[in-house]
């Protein structure tokens, strides 16, 4: 078997391999301007008639109005969104998922689809099979149905196109990097489908047949992933967290380009960094050709 042994000086650094500049960056107490004409927007304070940025971030101006978008924040909900998370917690006709916000989200027993997408009140005999339905650590994908006043987010899974997730692998990332789309559930060409959540949280799965789609979760396909399909999955997986670690943008298209050119080298060796360095800057070749 091959072993990859270098010594540490030989591994470059990522800003040696793939530098971006950003346009503005700046780091709490950086004055943005002494110009007073601007409005004050997220991510800023005034002081002594200067504008200060309160958190680490690039600096964003739309007309008059300027504010900080922060490197790295948890996810802050709006209505629409396509989330992906985990039950932390069965409580009295609700559910409690982990959605990288401040505080977990709610997923209502009157806002979930029974199996079958049979549509009736809730009986009290739901409320007993609540743990058969959902159970503590079972991942879900949901879209946000309300913000409450402290923040918390109001799920529900009632197209069924939602509900449990099995059969792939989570990734994480910044919900900064997820660009809103008209639709976040893309099945790739590849063989996947992956599904990016507005929090940051990826599902990668195989691509789902016909007859299990559309079920909410409720039927379940236990078989072995083959080979082929965890190889692809892999693949995704590496790419997607290549591109996040240079802070690109992730929507299909983006991911899509750094699959291809991914498929260059193996899997293992895309764990390397000069290799994703050069799948990174392809894709963002890619991505700047395509405008």
């Amino acid at each position: 078997m091959e072993v990859d042994i270098r010594i540490t000086k030989d591994i470059l650094s990522k800003s040696e391999i793939f530098h971006k500049q950003p346009e503005r960056l700046v780091t709490p107490g950086d004055v943005i301007t002494t110009d007073t004409g601007f409005m004050r927007g997220h991510g800023t304070y005034m002081e002594d008639d200067k504008l200060h940025a309160s958190v680490a971030g690039i600096v964003e101006r739309v007309n008059k109005l300027i504010c900080v978008q922060p490197l790295k924040t948890r996810y802050n909900g709006e209505v629409g969104d396509v989330v992906v998370g985990r039950i932390t917690e069965v409580g009295q006709r609700r559910w409690k998922v982990d959605t990288n916000s401040r505080l977990d989200s709610a997923l209502l027993l009157s806002s979930v689809n029974l199996p079958g997408g049979e549509l009736r009140r809730k009986t009290t005999e739901d409320e007993l099979m609540m743990r058969q339905y959902l159970s503590e650590g079972d991942l879900i994908s949901a879209e946000v149905q309300a913000v409450y006043h402290d923040g918390t987010l109001s799920l529900h899974t009632r197209s069924l196109k939602y509900g449990k997730l099995m059969q792939g692998t989570l990734v994480r990332v910044s919900s900064s990097l997820i660009k809103r789309r008209k639709t976040h559930f893309h099945n790739l060409p590849c063989g996947a489908g992956v599904i990016l959540g507005n929090n940051g949280y990826i599902w990668i799965s195989s691509t789902v047949n016909e007859e299990m789609d559309n079920t909410g979760g409720f039927v379940q396909d236990l078989n072995p992933v083959s080979l082929a399909d965890r190889e692809v999955i892999a693949r995704l997986r590496t790419c997607i967290q290549g591109l996040a670690g240079e802070r690109m943008m992730l929507y299909d298209t983006s991911i899509l380009y750094a699959y291809e050119a991914s498929l260059l080298h193996t899997v293992k060796d895309l764990l390397k960094p000069e290799v994703m360095a050069e799948v990174v800057s392809f894709t963002s070749q890619q991505l700047e050709s395509a405008l």
